[in-house]
């Protein structure tokens, strides 16, 4: 069941793992992006640098005078608002094909939601809130692909669904490339579970798509495929989307094991229901009966292993990992 994953070709600020480009010289840390530079062809990028504005820097901030926002530098007073539009579209207009965005919370260049818009460059409090500059050109021109900031990569649910996203969107894009309607079959197939999950609407057209692939020409086909994948991925799976594929999965073992390891599976897939466990472990203990059993239903489903192992991280207090509690030296009084 071993599974070869394609390189996501994603793009990132440059201040996340790559430089220390922040406007205070710093570099943010971010353990989902520390590991995906091994795993992903990442593009890293710093609007404010790249328009002159230099490291260290004064801030900038997006001003709303007479209904218009405008990005500008209250230290200087310098509005640099038609140079960063121009280099967005200038970036975004070099950039290849590429699966997502990985962009700075909170910048007034590439937030992607919730930074703050002020009324005036003089202290005062926000009047409201959007997506940086550079970002929501990004937003405009890829409404169909992942884009998320580090600070929400890091809950679990979020960071699960923009990797299975971007492996997914990746693994298509390269079967799209060879235009082989034989093999947008087996994507589809191995990936039935996963828009199971997501979206059950998309995966009955998507389906009915497939099946009349011969009456549609390759450029069409794989464009509408792309459109509804896309859908589907939109967002991350409720948990009663994933409940429902993990106990189709467990009807194809019930005869297979013993009562009292379906019992646990069970109890399993409620704790998830609830809210008492992640979903790896309901998975995790299907995808080794799927090993186990060698079924051939579930053997390339992707949803029991969307993206590598070495991106799936468990939370610090779940291991004691860096604590070191065998080497405890003996009470010298005992």
């Amino acid at each position: 069941m071993t599974r070869e994953y394609p390189r996501p070709r994603l793009v990132v600020s440059r201040c996340i793992e790559f430089d220390p480009c922040r406007y205070d010289g710093s570099k943010i840390p971010s353990p989902t992006v520390a590991r995906l530079k091994e795993y992903a062809d990442c593009i890293p990028v710093c609007p404010e640098v790249e328009i002159g504005l230099g490291t260290p820097r004064a801030t900038v901030r997006i001003v709303r005078i007479g209904g218009s926002d405008r990005l500008v530098q209250p230290a200087t007073g310098r509005d640099v608002t038609e140079e960063m539009t121009a280099f967005a579209a200038r970036f975004l207009d070099s950039l290849p094909p590429v699966d997502g965005f990985i962009l700075k919370g909170g910048s007034p260049t590439s937030g992607t939601r919730n930074v703050r818009v002020y009324p005036s460059m003089e202290k005062s409090a926000a009047i409201a809130k959007s997506a940086g500059f550079f970002a929501r050109e990004v937003l405009k021109r890829y409404p169909d692909l992942p884009v998320e900031d580090e600070l929400r990569l890091n809950n679990a649910r979020i960071r699960d669904h923009f990797l299975s996203a971007v492996f997914t969107l990746a693994s298509f894009r390269g079967i799209a490339a060879t235009g082989n309607r034989e093999a947008l079959v087996r994507f589809h197939t191995d990936n039935k579970l996963l828009l199971l999950a997501s979206s059950q609407k998309m995966l009955r057209e998507a389906g009915r798509l497939v099946a009349d692939r011969a009456e549609v020409g390759p450029g069409e086909l794989f464009l509408r495929y792309r459109r509804m994948l896309s859908i589907a991925l939109a967002r991350a799976p409720r948990y009663t989307g994933n409940v429902n594929v993990l106990q189709h999965a467990l009807g194809y073992f019930s005869d297979r094991i013993s009562d009292e390891e379906r019992a646990y599976c069970i109890g399993l897939i409620d704790r998830y229901r609830y809210g008492h466990a992640t979903l790896a472990e309901p998975r995790g203990l299907l995808r080794s009966w799927v090993i186990r059993f060698q079924e051939p239903h579930l053997m390339h489903q992707s949803f029991f292993a969307p993206y590598p192992a070495e991106l799936v991280d468990l939370p610090g207090d779940v291991t004691d990992r860096g604590r070191d509690v065998w080497n405890i030296r003996a009470d010298p009084s005992s």
